[in-house]
């Protein structure tokens, strides 16, 4: 959309934007087409991740714009941006948010057959994909791209991103079992059909030794964490061999491929199809 996306350009960088007549009209426009899916805070181009940095500048311009508002109703009530409400699910919608004090802001796109388990939060940018199910106390945090039949399992939390506008999101591709209180951070890319077990903590600064392959796979200046593609994650440790941390027989913590996944992994985290 390279109309909408040259407007949000001009307007981000325009002082007082506040008083623009413009900038609000254009930014709803902008929201409908983040929450319809239409637009996205990274997509992938030719096998690759590309982040779209003028979406999250429209996701700022929303914070400019917006007015303290009180939402909800008199037994739970917010005070919040105008320019990103709770958002209200249809039955046309077709995605399930089972009561118990869920809430998805508006600009977060959520596909048909997701399931919300309460409590649990979508924010503003994040894009949700089909069958996916996001669990309680579960955290989708902005612009993070969550693919096809992904189970975010409780307590598990994928971080957030909206500045610099050019920082990669966490990405989680299709079919990505993440176990419970999980915590993916600061544009850590999961390929495909890989299994994090319960606890697994990524970030840019966290190697991850791969004891299949022999191989450490750490973050550069270029280009993010990424967990291989079917790569069974947990958690583990290494000892520090230097200073007063090896006197100790101190060790901190690292995640560790143990596996590639195959049929016993399968059989192990496969999902229930009728709850669906």
């Amino acid at each position: 959309m390279p109309s909408l996306q040259s407007a949000i350009e001009r307007l981000a960088t325009l002082g007082e934007v506040e008083r623009n007549p413009e900038a609000r009209k254009t930014f709803l426009e902008f929201r409908e087409q983040l929450t319809q899916g239409k637009i996205r805070a990274a997509e992938k181009v030719n096998g690759d991740w590309k982040v779209n940095a003028w979406v999250k500048q429209g996701i700022l311009l929303g914070f400019r714009l917006g007015e303290l508002s009180k939402m909800g109703g008199s037994t739970l009530s917010f005070v919040d941006k105008d320019t990103f409400p709770a958002r209200q699910f249809a039955v046309a919608d077709k995605v399930r948010v089972v009561p118990g004090g869920s809430s998805v802001r508006e600009g977060a796109y959520v596909a048909p057959s997701v399931i919300c388990m309460p409590p649990m939060f979508i924010n503003v940018g994040a894009y949700v994909d089909e069958g996916t199910m996001v669990d309680s106390h579960a955290l989708v945090g902005s612009c993070a791209q969550v693919g096809k039949r992904v189970h975010l399992s409780a307590a598990a939390q994928i971080g957030g991103v909206l500045e610099p506008v050019n920082a990669a999101p966490v990405i989680i591709e299709d079919d990505v079992l993440v176990g419970g209180n999980c915590g993916i951070y600061e544009g850590t890319l999961v390929r495909a059909r890989a299994v994090l077990g319960a606890g697994t903590i990524l970030t840019r600064s966290t190697p991850l030794y791969d004891i299949v392959r022999g191989q450490v796979y750490r973050a550069t200046d270029e280009k993010p964490l990424e967990v291989p593609e079917n790569a069974v994650v947990v958690p583990g440790s290494r000892a520090v061999k230097k200073g007063q941390a090896a006197e100790w027989n101190l060790s901190l913590y690292t995640p560790v491929i143990v596996k590639y996944r195959d049929d016993k992994t399968d059989r192990g985290i496969e999902l229930e199809e009728w709850l669906r």
